[in-house]
């Protein structure tokens, strides 16, 4: 009998990856016993489409040099690759018919981002598709997610993770303004930015 997949979804722009993004993926893996984690890299991110977002394919390689070390990883072009506007439901959509029905697929985000679920595209068939993992950190103030999460329910599934204030605006504008960023991405991601030039020029990384 073939094993039931279960298939954890890290989204993001990673604009860098950083050490926050790798723990989330960690302990989704060990607490929902997941096969793997795949780490998705938005092509062009629908809620970004007015600031400035490094190019696809330096945001790609920074994730797999990132998750390289892992087994457990893996990192997907699909949504670098297809043209367009890059909408979660149309990923989940393709690996849902890649996969088959039998298969349980985790889409792995912050609890921020839980919270504007409601106004993505076509958020009532995305529920339908996955297990949604809203990841937070000790202390968050949960009574804002908990009232989403009851209207999702039970598609919504609620995370802990150690205490990591990290975020990538931070190191954009710590790399811009040359200020240390080391234990807070992997140095090989660093390194990979600082050759591109990715974030020089700080005024046009303030959000």
């Amino acid at each position: 009998m073939r094993k039931q997949l279960r298939l954890g979804i890290m989204g993001g722009t990673f604009d860098p990856i950083h050490y926050g993004h790798l723990v989330s993926a960690e302990e989704a893996l060990v607490q929902f016993n997941l096969d793997r984690v795949l780490f998705m890299p938005t092509g062009e991110p629908a809620s970004k489409t007015h600031v400035r977002v490094s190019a696809a394919e330096h945001r790609y390689v920074m994730t797999a040099i990132a998750t390289a070390e892992n087994p457990d990883f893996e990192v997907s072009r699909m949504e670098i690759d297809r043209p367009g506007i890059t909408y979660t439901v149309d990923t989940m959509t393709e690996l849902r018919e890649m996969h088959g029905p039998e298969a349980e697929l985790y889409f792995i985000t912050g609890a921020d981002a839980i919270l504007d679920i409601l106004t993505w595209k076509d958020s009532a068939h995305l529920v339908d598709l996955c297990t949604l993992i809203a990841a937070t950190r000790p202390g968050y103030d949960l009574s804002a997610l908990q009232a989403q999460a009851a209207s999702l329910a039970p598609r919504i599934e609620m995370m802990e993770v150690p205490l990591l204030a990290i975020s990538s605006t931070d190191i954009r504008e710590r790399m811009a303004t040359r200020r240390p960023v080391r234990y807070l991405l992997p140095e090989a991601v660093a390194a990979y930015a600082r050759k591109h030039a990715l974030y020089d020029g700080a005024p046009s990384w303030r959000r």
